[in-house]
């Protein structure tokens, strides 16, 4: 899963690991907001009503959901759970609250946030983007800052984004580790024992 401030360059690093890594899937967050220019329903978003959002909830397909500036961001537990079954490595673009549940039900997940170079360079990028009102940029700067104190209490790994390409292999690097891990690595384990009990 990985997590950051808004603004902090998270899309675009993410779009950089599906060109460095063959072995992952994106889930497709829900969400109840608005779309921006430019995004399209079932690549950047699945954009649901209010309506539909709850219902999913209320059925058990929201794997985890939170409320971020008043609306709904939610990840579906279906096609998380399918591609996972494939052996495939989901990856999560997802806020503190939703990680914070993901990793109740699911302890083996990694959780990964990304830090901005500075907290002048996150303000220059929300601005860029002209996509904030005065107000929203405030409540964004009011989150971050709430994030940045509760975030080393949860997350495995942080990446400073400071140049894109460098902090995308550090994700790659942390990916291939855990794929080595004990735990990862616990049906082979099984397999030589049984195997070398069968020799001794």
């Amino acid at each position: 899963m990985i997590s950051g401030p808004s603004g902090v360059g998270k899309g675009t690093i993410i779009n950089r690991l599906f060109e460095l890594d063959d072995n992952l899937y994106f889930s497709v967050s829900a969400t109840t907001r608005q779309p921006r220019p430019g995004e399209i329903d079932g690549v950047h978003y699945s954009f649901k009503s209010v309506e539909q959002f709850e219902h999913d909830i209320e059925t058990g397909e929201m794997l985890e959901h939170a409320v971020f500036s008043g609306n709904y961001y939610g990840t579906p537990k279906s096609a998380v759970e399918k591609k996972l079954a494939q052996g495939k490595d989901v990856v999560l673009d997802i806020e503190i609250q939703g990680a914070e549940n993901v990793k109740k039900l699911m302890p083996e997940a990694v959780l990964v946030y990304i830090l901005p170079p500075s907290i002048e360079e996150l303000k220059h990028r929300l601005i860029g983007r002209n996509t904030e009102d005065e107000e929203s940029l405030n409540k964004r700067f009011h989150t971050a800052y709430r994030e940045l104190n509760k975030a080393p209490e949860l997350y495995d790994y942080f990446i400073v984004n400071d140049m894109v390409e460098t902090a995308a292999v550090k994700i790659i690097d942390i990916l291939e580790g855990e794929r080595c891990s004990k735990n990862a690595m616990q049906e082979i384990l099984k397999k030589l024992l049984e195997e070398a009990e069968t020799l001794a």
